[in-house]
């Protein structure tokens, strides 16, 4: 992904690592459009920092498609989508109370890029060089035993952009996908002032650097992840595992620090 002369749409970009990666992407000469469901979070962007807002609810089919039109018509240019939405909660399976909790996380991890990539995929193709920037996470390749469906959603984003990478080779379309560690936001309670989350501005000019550095890159690896991301390479993945669930939820980065 070349990081300079683009129009960048980021459903989710009010608020933590969307949020700092629009700033960056701004600073760096793009137009940048943020999308959310708060109006208030998307008013207060679009005065702090100069951003066209779309008021988009990318559980709601409806919503996906009406804000991806409008998008596409008011910004003709937009040649890069990146679909940062997403939700973690703490489930129990051995329980039935967990269904509500799971439903919900497969709908907002999952449908909400497949239905985004649906209404720009004929766009995106039209346009000289754009991109498809996805977001799964370290967890997709080691499981933290209190997220099941979190987990679950992110492998299926990590297999989703290896997929549509081949079917959309030998077109103006390039498939990215960034691989977050834990991260200090507030997807989790707590986590945004967790010592095992990785300072979110740290994390940003990482994968900034990293975009700049390898514009062709399939993923975009910061250091932190590595530790979760590779353990099956490395042939260590149980004590990854193991390492990972031995201590609190926000422990994803520790042994990658």
């Amino acid at each position: 992904m070349n990081t300079e002369g683009n129009t960048i749409f980021i459903p989710g970009g009010n608020r933590g690592i969307g949020l700092a990666l629009a700033i960056r992407l701004q600073a760096r000469g793009n137009t940048v459009i943020v999308g959310g469901r708060d109006t208030e979070a998307l008013d207060a962007v679009a005065v702090d920092h100069g951003f066209a807002t779309v008021r988009i609810d990318t559980t709601d089919p409806d919503s996906v498609r009406a804000a991806s039109a409008e998008v596409i018509e008011r910004f003709p240019d937009v040649n890069v989508l990146v679909p940062m939405a997403g939700i973690m909660r703490a489930e129990d399976w051995r329980t039935p109370g967990f269904l509500q909790d799971a439903e919900a996380i497969v709908v907002t991890n999952v449908l909400g890029p497949i239905r985004l990539i649906a209404a720009f995929t004929e766009h995106l193709q039209s346009r000289p060089a754009a991109t498809i920037l996805t977001v799964s996470s370290g967890l997709a390749h080691a499981p933290l035993r209190p997220t099941p469906t979190y987990n679950a959603t992110k492998a299926a984003i990590h297999m989703l952009s290896e997929t549509i990478r081949l079917q959309f080779a030998g077109t103006s379309v390039s498939v990215t996908e960034l691989v977050p560690p834990a991260v200090r936001t507030e997807l989790m309670p707590g986590q945004d002032t967790s010592d095992h989350a990785m300072p979110l501005d740290e994390f940003a000019d990482e994968v900034m650097s990293l975009l700049e550095a390898h514009p062709d890159a399939p993923e975009i690896q910061v250091e932190r992840v590595k530790f979760l991301r590779n353990g099956a390479a490395r042939g260590d993945y149980d004590q990854v595992v193991a390492a990972l669930n031995s201590t609190d939820p926000h422990a994803a980065a520790t042994s990658a620090s």
